[in-house]
């Protein structure tokens, strides 16, 4: 139990196989989240299809399964989920120049910085759209430029907080790998 506590603490790493395991562990669960994220869209439509809202142009539009707002959170919590664990086997494969050095405080915290923007992001996402929802009725399917440019940028500013985890890990990886290489 105690290795898995040290595992999950914020800036606990010393070792890049550490590091990779913790940036596998969280991007693996926040695919899964991700994938579980994939239904909102599915019940959406159900929900639609209960009340009779079909048409003839949702029963011939696929692009029509863009109309759920859950959909940009699904993508990110997937491809962020799955970019974290790429990384993480990085750290664990890719040979480092010097193994007993150790890791640096920023490159440490950046699968928990990664994890703070995608998670932080997707709550804005649930959120941010009832709040939105209740400032600017139907924001999303009616036409709110407003509305909708507020619950984006929210979302945007936690998809950069993943971008700069990602960043300082990325540039580590390929520091150390291009040290060994030469």
């Amino acid at each position: 139990m105690t290795d898995a506590m040290n595992t999950m603490e914020i800036g606990s790493t010393s070792t890049s196989i550490e590091l990779g395991s913790k940036f596998i562990q969280w991007g693996l669960g926040l695919f899964v989240l991700g994938f579980l994220a994939g239904f909102i869209p599915i019940l959406h439509y159900i929900h639609g299809a209960v009340a009779g809202d079909i048409g003839h142009a949702f029963m011939k539009n696929m692009t029509l399964w863009w109309g759920c707002p859950a959909v940009l959170m699904e993508y990110a919590l997937k491809t962020g989920g799955l970019g974290m664990a790429v990384i993480g086997l990085c750290y664990r494969v890719l040979p480092r120049a010097d193994t007993s050095a150790p890791i640096s405080g920023t490159e440490s915290k950046a699968p928990m910085i990664c994890v703070v923007g995608l998670v932080g992001a997707a709550i804005y996402a649930g959120v941010g759209y009832v709040v939105c929802n209740m400032i600017w009725p139907n924001f999303y399917f009616a036409h709110n430029e407003t509305g909708k440019d507020v619950w984006l940028t929210g979302q945007l500013v936690g998809i950069a907080v993943y971008v700069y985890g990602i960043y300082f890990a990325f540039r580590a990886v390929t520091r150390d790998h291009a040290s060994t290489a030469s």
